[in-house]
């Protein structure tokens, strides 16, 4: 039997060097541009917005169809595919004549990466039950710890050695990740039937998700709020500390806000675990909204990454509770389908931030990304309160129908719809409520 602890360590270090590589060209991509001739700074904010859209929105229309094919052929693999196709992308990047060439490539980065759903999936469903939430919450700390070795490395090998070895020393990381999965990454998966089998199954609608749709379309909206401000970032420490070395002090702050989202990671996922998920996410929300605020008014850098390291904490959290919530929600058999619509939600909810803080940039002024961003934050805990009572009534429903299937003589009309009925409550009767808790299981 594979302990599941060991290949959790080594899954965290996979994505960890895969997180590194990805995260090298945050702190200097705005700057790149404006070295491949996007000097006008509305110009530059229009171009930011569709590099990270175009991105978002590849990742969006492709995250399903890699949850379904990782379904079918296990999770491993496609963590290989994002490892090894993104680090041929990014080399290429190097050599980008044009902003429209950079696009481009990032579209295809879109299409192709996704460790982290791979990592989530493969993780959820080799680990027991009552560990999923610590082990989601590592996966999400070893994202946020790979931000921040990626963008403090990134800023300074980008100043001191030049965009160009950023770009390669981004593919070589991502390199080290995908041969650390071949060699080392273990899962224990059951081919259940072919992709010609599934695709005969397939009808053109959305899935049946029934009141998981309300937990997805809670990760679009924090996707939105969450990534609303970042690809700003550098641009906000130019305003405030001039040009000079601005990569460098971009990808310190960012690591530095990296860490709280590491150890919030684990220590709200663990939370959630114990007591309430959604009560957990409701406070980290306000917390990060609240936070947002001194960001868009600071006037040092002290001050911005001092801010952002608290925001990064609370926002950081919001991931694995979500995901956490999801995982207690969804049959084993189906971890990959609704991770993978979930990935799509949530890069959904990115490109929509991409577009909006586009607009905002160029309409306000980049301070005011910081602000709006504040406000949605804000707006997003009566949501999330709501998603929370509309969950707990729907599950509330579903054991008074089971309860009247219990029956011996039940109604005739009630017989068709306990059939239907009987093996949705058994499949929910594994997991556990909507707030983390253990299901009662006395009736």
């Amino acid at each position: 039997m594979m302990n599941w602890k060991k290949n959790l360590a080594f899954v965290w270090m996979a994505q960890f060097l895969a997180t590194v590589g990805f995260s090298f060209t945050s702190p200097f991509i705005p700057l790149y541009m404006q070295q491949l001739g996007v000097r006008n700074p509305e110009s530059l904010s229009i171009w930011v917005a569709i590099y990270t859209a175009t991105g978002y929105l590849a990742l969006c229309v492709f995250a399903p169809v890699w949850g379904f094919v990782s379904d079918i052929y296990g999770r491993r693999i496609m963590m290989l595919r994002a490892n090894f196709v993104c680090a041929l992308c990014l080399a290429v990047m190097a050599f980008a004549p044009n902003v429209q060439y950079l696009v481009m490539i990032r579209f295809f980065i879109g299409v192709f990466s996704g460790t982290v759903t791979a990592s989530m999936i493969l993780v959820s469903s080799n680990t027991p039950h009552r560990h999923r939430g610590f082990a989601l919450g590592t996966i999400s700390s070893a994202t946020y710890t790979g931000t921040m070795g990626g963008t403090f490395l990134g800023g300074i090998i980008a100043d001191n050695f030049g965009y160009h070895n950023a770009f390669f020393a981004s593919s070589f990381t991502l390199l080290l990740a995908g041969f650390l999965t071949l060699f080392w990454v273990k899962e224990e998966f059951a081919k259940s039937s072919g992709i010609q089998e599934k695709l005969r199954k397939i009808e053109f609608r959305l899935p049946n998700f029934g009141a998981v749709w309300l937990i997805l379309l809670l990760v679009l909206l924090t996707g939105f709020v969450r990534r609303f401000s970042e690809p700003y970032l550098p641009l906000l420490v130019e305003k405030i500390n001039g040009p000079e070395k601005a990569a460098t002090w971009t990808g310190l702050i960012a690591s530095l806000s990296a860490i709280a989202g590491g150890i919030s990671g684990t220590f709200l996922g663990w939370l959630a675990d114990r007591t309430s998920a959604p009560r957990v996410a409701v406070w980290s929300t306000f917390f990060a909204g609240l936070l947002l605020i001194p960001q868009g008014l600071a006037n040092s850098l002290g001050m911005l990454a001092g801010t952002r390291f608290g925001m990064v904490f609370f926002a950081g959290g919001l991931d694995p509770i979500f995901q956490i919530w999801l995982s207690k929600s969804a049959p084993d058999e189906k971890h990959g389908l609704f991770l993978g619509w979930a990935t799509s939600a949530k890069s959904f909810g990115w490109f929509l931030c991409s577009l909006g803080s586009g607009v905002v940039a160029m309409a306000f002024g980049i301070r005011w990304v910081y602000l709006f961003a504040a406000g949605m934050f804000l707006l997003l805990i009566p949501i999330i309160k709501l998603t929370m009572v509309l969950l707990e009534s729907g599950s509330s429903s579903m054991k008074r129908d089971f309860e009247k299937c219990r029956d011996p003589f039940p109604a005739a009309q009630d017989v068709s719809s306990c059939r239907e009925r009987i093996p949705v409550r058994q499949a929910e009767s594994r997991s556990t409520d909507f707030e983390g808790r253990p299901a009662d299981r006395s009736s």
